[in-house]
């Protein structure tokens, strides 16, 4: 068995030939082949079920059989089992090809099931370089996605187009891969501020190709737990956090991304990037201390910037939606204020345009490969003593926090909307930070995060309350004062509860007390 490690990168039509006249790449005539994958499983998905991949790839009159595992992605790099060799069409003897004994004979015991599914059928370019103490094949394919009957493939299935650049390690440093890719990100000229668009995916043409044929959309899922232990060092507890999240804001940015025309994707996968984000900058909060000097505040701002993106966007999405529905209750069909909602989806459509364009930015690919090369690059530390474990120093660190939170309640307590902001922030950055680090701390903590939660959903409604007045004050139609009229009457029925909140928040226990 071979361990695969590559990076994929999306990446758009109009950077091809500017990719191709990269010098990295120039320096070379590439290698070109056209090649057929076809992916097999059985009627009942049983592979799928165990996240184990068979494929019979075509190569000119080549043929190869090939079986992959499922395995880990990290900052946009994936290692995953492979075993690969030349077959016949159609003949499938994995007891020669795969050496782990178990999966041969699963696999075997399978193979008068297995039917085709799906078929990857693309053009690939292909260099070796030598780049940063690694060798590297990198990989151009074009081409196309069919999936339909699994028994037909026919022309007139579902259809998606291929169009990515593949770097898979062959030796060195795993690092290399990111720097690589970095480099190819900069242009032909070098320039970040002309570069290249490369994002990195985590989806392979497998995973594509199974749900094309399935016909599943993508779906906004909420982050798994953090897995953390006190084995781990403080900066390798960060790095395990910081790469979760990672995941999560990719996950919810891909299919953004390639939603086709200027139609609003649904809301939460918005929402749970922007959550993706601010669990990402409260790491980065509460772990400062312990990172290299300036990396938090550097990347605090950098990852601002992408939330700033996105924030406008959720604004009006909250208000286009439940917003609408929530606040104005039965008004809300009423057909008098129907050309306002219109004016209001607009607006949220030009939003969504500005935030998908600005994370089209290669300054935005090169933050994303330049932090998930940073993090990466780490040393693995020793296993820490007891007194320095990283429960009892997240516990330090959480209770600094709950004392900065108090202070941030007692002055917002009977102010104005900056104050509210400043609390919701601070609480969100509590929030966040006993969420991340739930896992090492005691029971009783974990119940004191539902208390947080709660807290923030009432600054939270208020906060979007605010903003919805904000964003209605430049509508253009009399109508809107209706509008704004619920919003107000709302507004002012919700800060009745603040000072309940405000109380709890006061009277809360810091963690570990």
């Amino acid at each position: 068995m071979s361990e695969e490690t590559e990076l994929k990168l999306s990446l758009r039509r109009q950077d091809v030939r500017r990719l191709l006249a990269h010098p990295l790449l120039r320096q070379q005539k590439p290698a070109r082949q056209r090649l057929v994958n076809t992916y097999f499983d059985t009627p009942q998905l049983t592979l799928m079920g165990q996240r184990i991949a068979v494929r019979e790839r075509r190569i000119g009159r080549r043929t190869l059989l090939t079986v992959k595992t499922a395995g880990s992605t990290q900052g946009g790099v994936s290692r995953r089992g492979e075993w690969e060799g030349p077959t016949r069409p159609g003949e499938m003897d994995f007891a020669k090809l795969v050496d782990d004994t178990q999966l041969a004979r699963t696999l075997s015991s399978l193979t008068g099931q297995l039917v085709p599914l799906f078929r990857n059928d693309f053009v690939r370019l292909s260099w070796e370089l030598e780049y940063a103490g690694a060798h590297i094949e990198v990989a151009l394919d074009r081409g196309q996605i069919t999936a339909g009957h699994a028994s037909s493939l026919s022309p007139d299935a579902a259809q998606r187009d291929i169009l990515e650049l593949e770097l898979e390690l062959q030796s060195g440093p795993v690092e290399a891969l990111l720097d690589l890719a970095q480099a190819l990100t900069q242009g032909p000229d070098g320039k970040a501020k002309r570069g290249l668009w490369l994002y990195p995916s985590a989806r392979s043409k497998a995973e594509r190709g199974m749900a094309l044929f399935l016909g599943q959309q993508p779906v906004p899922m909420k982050a798994e737990p953090v897995p953390l232990c006190d084995r781990l060092s403080r900066t390798e507890a960060f790095r395990t956090i910081a790469l979760a999240c990672l995941v999560q804001w990719q996950a919810h940015v891909a299919p953004w991304l390639e939603v086709e025309g200027d139609a609003p994707i649904d809301p939460e996968f918005v929402h749970q990037a922007r959550v993706a984000l601010r669990q990402l900058r409260a790491g980065l909060h509460l772990f400062a201390p312990a990172l290299p000097a300036r990396f938090a505040s550097h990347w605090n701002a950098r990852w601002q910037h992408a939330a700033r993106a996105l924030g406008e966007a959720r604004n009006w999405d909250v208000l286009a939606t439940e917003g609408w529905v929530d606040w104005l209750g039965p008004m809300a069909d009423d057909p008098a204020l129907q050309p306002v909602l219109a004016w209001i989806q607009a607006q949220r459509q030009q939003a969504n345009q500005r935030a998908r364009a600005c994370l089209h930015e290669p300054a935005h690919a090169l933050d994303l490969l330049a932090f998930s090369r940073a993090v990466l690059a780490w040393p693995t530390a020793k296993r820490p003593p007891r007194s320095k474990s990283l429960s009892r120093w997240a516990l330090r660190r959480l209770q600094h926090q709950h004392r900065r939170l108090l202070l941030k309640t007692r002055k917002a307590s009977g102010k104005g909307t900056k104050s509210r902001h400043a609390l919701r922030v601070a609480l969100k950055k509590q929030r966040y930070a006993q969420e991340l680090l739930g896992g090492l701390l005691p029971k009783r903590s974990r119940r004191d995060t539902a208390r947080l939660v709660q807290a923030q959903s009432l600054l939270g409604e208020l906060n979007d309350l605010s903003t919805a007045q904000a964003l209605l004050a430049d509508c253009p139609l009399e109508e809107a004062a209706v509008v704004l009229a619920k919003i107000d009457a709302r507004l002012t029925s919700r800060l009745q509860g603040l000072r309940a909140v405000e109380r709890a928040l006061l009277k809360s226990r810091a963690p570990g007390a």
